[in-house]
């Protein structure tokens, strides 16, 4: 009704991105909702950030600009990671290992894989590890951390294999639950989450967590949609 001639959808992070198939009869592929809802009430262009399964983007019948946070984690870890050229880049699941491979190689290390059994939804119960984390340090890779339960046995798993120490660097911190008990009382030497989700006040209740800026990727993509230039430069290894 305001007569706008395009219509721009921001979302840092996609809402109920993690139902996107039917992992049993009768689930809802709350994902495809949320891009229908956006669709019908007039989104010409999405613009997210680390979308959990890329295929989300085909739910939709418009463009979207999926960006990565690669770029921010590999500027972080070169920066605020002591000894991390010697460090291991380490998936807590099968389905992260992409994502882990792909910092490890762009900082030529070394790579390992925690291969972890679920009982319920939300609850790990256990985990074995696949690769060599002797005197390293540990940087877990994750695109999510809700309740924090994987990352802290993902540390305790990478302390007992006698990793020197374990980071963890998620994209968008959920932190739901008792996460923050769960960080404090952890193994874990650091916990980074992007601000694609505010935890301003979290922070004040956790000291191991530590905050990547992800603001100027976001501001330049829409900078550069609504001037019509090119976002493909961001999908490259371009660190603002």
């Amino acid at each position: 009704t305001a007569s706008a001639r395009r219509i721009t959808a921001v979302l840092p992070c996609f809402p109920y991105a993690r139902q996107d198939k039917k992992d049993k009869s009768r689930a809802p592929i709350s994902a495809k909702l949320v891009a229908n809802m956006l669709t019908v009430a007039g989104a010409d262009h999405v613009i997210t950030m680390d979308l959990h399964a890329s295929q989300i983007q085909g739910f939709f019948d418009c463009p979207v600009d999926n960006l990565y946070g690669e770029p921010s984690v590999l500027r972080y870890i070169r920066e605020n990671v002591p000894e991390w050229k010697n460090a291991i880049i380490v998936s807590p699941d099968a389905g992260g290992a992409k994502r882990a491979t792909s910092i490890a190689d762009h900082l030529d290390l070394d790579f390992a894989l925690i291969h972890k059994e679920r009982k319920k939804a939300n609850e790990v119960s256990r985990m074995v590890l696949v690769g060599d984390v002797k005197d390293k340090v540990a940087i877990l890779v994750d695109d999510m951390a809700d309740t924090c339960g994987t990352l802290g046995l993902a540390a305790k798993t990478l302390m007992d294999n006698g990793a020197s120490a374990v980071y963890a660097i998620v994209i968008h911190g959920v932190l739901s639950g008792k996460a923050l008990d769960v960080i404090n009382n952890s193994m874990l030497t650091r916990v980074v989450v992007t601000n694609t989700i505010p935890h301003a006040e979290k922070k004040k209740h956790c000291p191991k967590l530590d905050t990547i800026d992800v603001s100027a990727v976001l501001a330049e993509a829409i900078r550069r949609t609504h001037n019509g230039e090119s976002v493909s430069y961001l999908f490259g290894l371009a660190s603002i």
